[in-house]
């Protein structure tokens, strides 16, 4: 019992020590959860429970924008620096709802399911990752660190769609289903493309020595990637007005107006004609 207790009082002291000494004080994600969900619902009244608000409500919300995100990097920057990202961030946001509602608008072009933008601002995953991406992108554009990944932790927790908040995406993405897609830090994505679930815009290595590079794929304009294609690598160039198929591996450049699609054999029979083990492979 007494070498219980000295062993649970020596591990309380290890952890108290590396908390002081290894611990960077960071913005608690439960706070950068609530500042986009606060930005979202001012920009979005569909994700508000405030519809209507006059121009001077709406003035003073964006001066609590600029408070709240601030105050979210008093942690990361000096207290000037931090107050002229935040001045800097909110001067942005015209540009950014535009942004965002032209991704809102491209999926209820794109998806026959959507039945209007309020449905697809209320309700659609897509929507949701690609609001926050802008977001975070925005903030990592202005040289911010850890923050922009916290956002983009919480669009990957709540949608399942993991976008570094590096890529560069053009104007008007559609996201259709969404769970499972991936993009990388330094994936560049052309205007009115659109994307389906489990497609991943990743690297061919992941050694640590390429960080600093273009990893990622490039996507050009009006290309379409069904679900569950990867495309790999920093020279590869999807070029525009392509389709990608499901279940493609691409890791070289195909020219604009291409068809990349995988080729399986698909065999019918009937149940009743029964099944060899040797047809499984685990």
């Amino acid at each position: 019992m007494r070498e219980d207790h000295e062993r649970e009082h020596a591990f309380a002291a290890a952890l108290a020590a590396a908390r002081r000494s290894e611990t960077e004080a960071l913005p608690l994600k439960r706070d950068v959860a609530a500042f986009v969900d606060g930005l979202l619902g001012l920009l979005f009244p569909q994700l508000s429970e405030e519809s209507g608000a006059t121009a001077d409500e709406i003035q003073v919300s964006l001066t609590l924008v600029r408070r709240d995100l601030r105050e979210l990097l008093g942690p990361l920057e000096a207290p000037a620096r931090a107050t002229e990202l935040a001045r800097s961030f909110v001067g942005a946001l015209p540009d950014l709802y535009g942004q965002i509602r032209l991704d809102g608008e491209a999926i209820v072009a794109g998806d026959p399911a959507a039945e209007s933008l309020d449905e697809v601002i209320s309700a659609y995953p897509g929507f949701l990752a690609i609001a926050i991406h802008r977001v975070a992108h925005e903030i990592h554009r202005l040289g911010v660190r850890v923050l922009p990944r916290l956002l983009a932790e919480v669009a990957h927790t709540r949608t399942g769609i993991d976008i570094h908040p590096g890529a560069a995406i053009g104007r008007g993405l559609c996201i259709d289903h969404g769970t499972g897609l991936v993009i990388g830090e330094t994936a560049v994505i052309g205007d009115e493309v659109k994307l389906y679930q489990g497609v991943t815009l990743g690297a061919l290595s992941v050694a640590k020595s390429a960080a600093g590079t273009k990893r990622h794929p490039t996507i050009g304009d009006r290309v379409v990637i069904y679900a569950n294609a990867t495309v790999l690598g920093g020279d590869t160039v999807v070029g525009h007005d392509s389709l990608v198929g499901g279940n493609v591996w691409l890791t070289n450049s195909v020219p604009p107006h291409s068809l990349v699609y995988h080729s399986s054999q698909v065999q019918v029979r009937r149940a009743t004609d029964g099944v060899e083990f040797s047809d499984f492979v685990i």
